[in-house]
């Protein structure tokens, strides 16, 4: 069950779903993202990555999709200014109470925690999929450590490889059983491949 505490995080929409232990290779250039992103190095703070429901990535404030990701900057340079350099990973996933929009147009949101989900057992299919792929393209492509026995570690890497679309993805991100994400991916590796 999810904690009863809310937390104020600032809010990123994206055009891409972030999953729990997935690395986000990040190019930031609009200012309210570069103030976002000074105060996170600043304060050693966390984001949340959301897909963008109605809008754009680019402009005014989009709508967010209510779960997303908390990304946490692993790395970043700063190639000239007003251009950032970050790759983030994914953390806690999260549900959206409330959003605010600063007068930049920084969003920022009340996010309630939800629960982890429960090991379980991954589809052997699944996890053979995965370990071929790791095997082909390396283990330093993935995050770490490569947990081929947990469901929802496998079901995330699968799901950050299929050519899905980015609705599917959400439901993915959204699912509160490691279970159901297995079967979910075995539907979309018959449909989207």
């Amino acid at each position: 069950m999810a904690a009863t505490a809310l937390q104020t995080i600032f809010l990123f929409p994206l055009g891409t779903v972030l999953f729990p232990g997935g690395l986000l290779p990040l190019k930031i250039f609009e200012q309210r993202y570069l103030e976002m992103t000074k105060t996170c190095l600043r304060d050693n703070l966390p984001f949340g990555v959301c897909l963008i429901r109605e809008g754009r990535e680019v402009g005014t404030a989009a709508v967010p999709e209510p779960v997303g990701c908390l990304a946490t900057i692993e790395q970043w340079e700063m190639p000239h200014t007003g251009m950032f350099h970050l790759l983030a990973r994914g953390g806690e996933r999260f549900r959206i109470i409330e959003t605010r929009v600063a007068t930049n147009g920084l969003l920022s949101g009340d996010v309630e925690w939800l629960p982890q989900l429960e090991a379980c057992t991954p589809d052997a299919d699944c996890a053979a999929l995965l370990k071929r792929v790791i095997e082909e393209i390396g283990a330093e492509n993935f995050p770490q450590p490569i947990r081929l026995d947990d469901a929802a570690w496998v079901a995330y890497r699968v799901a950050e490889m299929l050519p899905m679309p980015m609705a599917e993805k959400q439901l993915l991100l959204e699912s509160l059983r490691a279970a159901d994400l297995s079967d979910m991916i075995k539907i979309s590796i018959k449909t989207n491949t």
